[in-house]
């Protein structure tokens, strides 16, 4: 009798260390997910002049203003795959602080732009909200666009120029570091930079995409 009695005080002592330790387990925190892989990144600088005349989108007067002679201003810092476009929305976003906004308003046009590429792009860096914003702003500092692509009056060139144009004022970057991107009206879109991992310079892969007109339309910076 007595060694079923110290049986059963073993087995309920058993039940009660295994209830315990998934009690414990289920309070653990989850873990994070898996950041998504990416193969380099695509600093995106957006022509205001044509984006300001295109009939769609957001015309904030501190970019599209007469009088605000605002040329290219930075769109993002996108991870890219080598032949896909990069992954975007990969978490929470981190409030952004007020700090980093006045800073980032030297490079971005506005603040929602600002809190829209951390959300889209930046949490898919596997970089805080500060460094990611300290990549952006080491990234759009090393290029150089040259004066002859902000101009005072219309222009019209072919993309490949503009590209070669971008590359002869950096002549540390390769050439296919480059690409155009344009509106269906033809107008220049964006240059696009493609740049590694730290940021040091690189060919673009096959998901930079590519401006197909033979010519766009430089308006000029008013």
């Amino acid at each position: 009798m007595r060694r079923t009695l110290l049986r059963i005080v073993a087995l309920l002592a058993v039940g009660s260390i295994a209830a315990i330790a998934l009690q414990a387990r289920s309070k653990k925190p989850p873990k994070n997910p898996k950041q998504p892989s990416f193969a380099y990144y695509m600093l995106v600088l957006s022509y205001a002049p044509d984006f300001c005349a295109q009939p769609a989108g957001d015309k904030d007067p501190r970019e599209c203003g007469d009088g605000r002679h605002v040329g290219f201003v930075v769109h993002g810092l996108w991870p890219q795959g080598e032949t896909t476009r990069g992954p975007e929305n990969c978490g929470s976003a981190s409030p952004i602080a007020q700090s980093t906004i006045d800073e980032m308003l030297h490079y971005f046009p506005t603040e929602s732009l600002i809190q829209h590429e951390w959300k889209t792009h930046g949490t898919c860096s596997g970089l805080s909200v500060d460094d990611y914003f300290a990549a952006v702003k080491k990234a759009r500092e090393s290029v150089k666009i040259p004066d002859e692509l902000t101009p005072s009056s219309r222009q019209s060139m072919a993309p490949a120029d503009i590209e070669a144009k971008v590359a002869s004022a950096n002549p540390g970057f390769p050439a296919t570091a480059f690409r155009t991107s344009c509106y269906p009206d033809k107008e220049l879109q964006e240059i696009r930079i493609c740049l590694n991992k730290d940021l040091s310079p690189r060919a673009c892969g096959s998901s930079a995409g590519r401006c197909s007109a033979t010519q766009v339309t430089l308006l000029p910076v008013h």
